[in-house]
């Protein structure tokens, strides 16, 4: 088989009613800002939580009779996990995951609670794959490829055929790349509705193996990102050659821009995105001026995020934003001290959130007390006067943060 836009066709027929049509959002506020006319296709929404509810179902419902008792394994950090454990559990198929021990808490849970045996192996989805090797030849279990396959490449490009029927004016469509899946399958079903229509795809800079691979530049994948979900070492080599024939251009987003997109994707749109999900916003803020005037959208291909990593996200956009800081105060040790302090932050409605004494470190002269505040402030204007209101006071201040040597 040949991934056509008939193939992609009769995929959306074979999964209509067991896969979510996801809502296909206008991003005002973003669009706003951008000075573009953003929608966002909320993959995030299906029941796994990710796109690749598609592509795992439409490739498990291509399985003869015998290849579904032998049953079904996977590699996958969490999301292609959770769609091939979701759908083999539904179908009444044995379905075993293999995941790298650094898939985040939340996905390996989800995994397990759909059924599916789950091992952990390695450090990426390449040691992984040689788990998977091992047990299809000792077993003769099915190997469901997250993305080098025609069906799974078939299934996702059902996206595809939704957005261009919601808004068949699209300029262009940014997607993230993992190992090229979704991209490939977007591309064919869009450019075959609207032949002119351009397709970026987009990588974490720490693994740029699709663009490094398409480029013949040597491979240096590798390291932590928050976009784990598109942490591949390899890329397909069907993806591969149709991002080669059909793709624009391949943008690098950094950590600290996938962080940006998250919060933001957060604050303005109010959509819960996880880091490879956000990806494509990251693209587009950093390439504001490509997509200024023009109709374009993007997948936020998954919303499994670790509450305790979002937590984290949104409080540090906070203090990057100065709407939460950390005064630090010394004085002479007085009674009176904190009640004087709390008074002043009070009055300029200032809002204290925490408080921390520090008298017995050696570097705080026996007379003195520092004290720490954090505040939670409208802006940094609104940090400059509760500092200049203490200041009237002659209470010594600073304010420390994650670029502060203090």
């Amino acid at each position: 088989m040949t991934v056509t836009i008939d193939e992609i066709r009769k995929a959306a027929g074979e999964i209509h009613g067991e896969v979510v049509r996801t809502p296909f959002v206008h991003a005002k506020r973003l669009s706003d800002i951008l000075g573009c006319e953003l929608y966002l296709k909320l993959e995030s929404q299906q029941y796994s939580g990710s796109f690749k509810d598609r592509g795992a179902l439409y490739r498990i419902k291509n399985l003869t009779p015998e290849q579904r008792k032998k049953g079904v394994i996977a590699m996958s950090a969490g999301n292609h996990a959770q769609g091939v454990a979701l759908h083999a559990k539904r179908l009444g198929i044995p379905a075993t995951i293999v995941m790298p021990e650094t898939a985040p808490f939340s996905k390996i849970e989800r995994t397990r609670a759909l059924g599916a045996k789950v091992i952990l192996s390695g450090e990426t989805l390449d040691d992984s794959r040689k788990v998977v090797d091992e047990i299809v030849a000792r077993d003769g279990t099915i190997f469901i490829h997250p993305y080098d396959d025609e069906f799974v490449i078939a299934g996702q490009g059902t996206i595809g055929l939704e957005m261009l029927e919601d808004q068949p004016d699209l300029d262009a469509i940014v997607v993230p790349i993992g190992g090229g899946g979704i991209l490939s399958g977007i591309s064919i079903a869009s450019q075959s509705l609207k032949p002119g229509i351009k397709l970026y795809g987009v990588e974490a800079n720490l693994f740029p193996s699709m663009s490094q691979a398409l480029k013949h530049q040597p491979a240096t994948s590798g390291g932590s990102t928050m976009a784990d979900g598109i942490a591949v070492k390899e890329p397909g080599k069907l993806t591969r050659e149709i991002i080669d024939q059909r793709v624009e251009e391949i943008f690098l987003v950094d950590e600290s821009q996938i962080e940006t997109a998250i919060l933001t994707l957060v604050e303005e749109q109010k959509v819960v995105s996880e880091g490879a999900g956000a990806t494509g916003v990251a693209a587009i803020i950093a390439n504001a001026e490509k997509f200024k005037g023009m109709k374009i959208a993007t997948v936020i291909c998954g919303g499994n995020i670790d509450a305790r990593m979002l937590s984290g996200l949104l409080m540090r956009g906070l203090m990057r934003d100065n709407r939460l800081v950390r005064i630090r105060t010394e004085m002479v040790d007085q009674p009176g001290l904190l009640a004087k302090i709390s008074r002043i932050i009070g009055q300029t409605r200032g809002n204290i959130i925490d408080v921390m004494h520090q008298r017995h470190y050696y570097d705080v002269p026996a007379k003195m007390v520092e004290i720490d505040f954090i505040v939670e402030t409208r802006d940094q204007e609104h940090v400059d006067e509760i500092i200049t209101k203490l200041g009237d006071e002659s209470i010594k201040t600073r304010i420390l943060s994650s670029r502060s040597t203090d």
